[in-house]
């Protein structure tokens, strides 16, 4: 059985292509991947709640577009703003941490 030399974990393509942790292209990498996350986390809730995003822009104060840009991490959210997106908004709680 031949064996395939050329497959990689995620964790190897990761580090071939960003270099490894601690490094400035690999920290703007993963800073990347948080504010990515946190769009899909709200538009993973909503969806959750089966609201449309002017349902929920509606519900915190907001518009269609801002939630939009949000979503697809076009637009950075001010901490006020994402707690009413996700308390008022979602009815969930909005836990911040600090981690040093």
């Amino acid at each position: 059985m031949k064996t395939n030399n050329n497959i990689k974990t995620l964790d190897q393509h990761i580090e071939e292509q960003y270099g490894k942790k601690g490094t400035r292209k690999r920290d703007d990498f993963e800073n990347g991947y948080e504010t990515f996350k946190l769009g899909a986390m709200i538009h993973e809730a909503r969806l959750e709640k089966g609201l449309t995003q002017e349902q929920l822009a509606v519900k915190c104060g907001t518009n269609k577009a801002y939630i939009s840009k949000v979503e697809n991490d076009i637009k950075d959210v001010r901490i006020s703003t994402l707690k009413k997106i996700i308390e008022i908004g979602l009815g969930g709680k909005l836990n911040l941490s600090v981690t040093l």
